[in-house]
């Protein structure tokens, strides 16, 4: 019930943009993790949250890894727009 109510609000912000382009994608898993961290300050001990998150992490840096070796240029700004660190390359 929430997500539909949570998509249209995007889609208005970024009207040109696909929803199944890369930043649309990354810009929805990034409002679901900020969503999930801030529910996960309140129940520490709610392990099925803390999975969720883990595997939405997961998507969101493969998009982010894909991203940065098809363009560079791109996801500099996507990072920049979402405040998004860059993850450390060991």
């Amino acid at each position: 019930m929430v997500k539909k109510s949570f998509i249209p609000v995007i889609s208005q912000e970024k009207k040109e943009e696909n929803p199944g382009s890369i930043e649309f994608q990354v810009l929805n898993f990034t409002n679901k993790i900020r969503r999930l961290t801030s529910h996960l300050k309140l129940h520490r001990k709610d392990y099925l949250s803390q999975r969720g998150l883990r595997k939405i992490l997961g998507k969101r840096k493969r998009l982010l890894s894909y991203l940065s070796k098809k363009n560079g240029i791109r996801y500099k700004k996507l990072i920049n727009q979402l405040d998004i660190r860059e993850p450390q390359t060991n």
